[in-house]
């Protein structure tokens, strides 16, 4: 990743014990999910209901 980018965050949790920096849970806990997004039983979703798509991820998150 870029030296500007921020960390986009995946779409669900892979489970580990040791969270990885693109954790939905992690980012959620640290404050760094981007404006609109939650995350609900391991999954990221849009506070609006909509579905989850990884290009308006990345434009929200950069």
């Amino acid at each position: 990743m870029g030296k500007g980018k921020k960390n986009v965050p995946k779409i669900e949790c892979c489970v580990s014990k040791s969270r990885c920096k693109r954790c939905p849970i992690r980012m959620l806990k640290d404050g760094t999910l981007p404006e609109g997004y939650t995350v609900k039983r391991r999954k990221l979703v849009r506070l609006d209901g909509k579905k989850v798509k990884k290009k308006k991820l990345e434009k929200v998150a950069a």
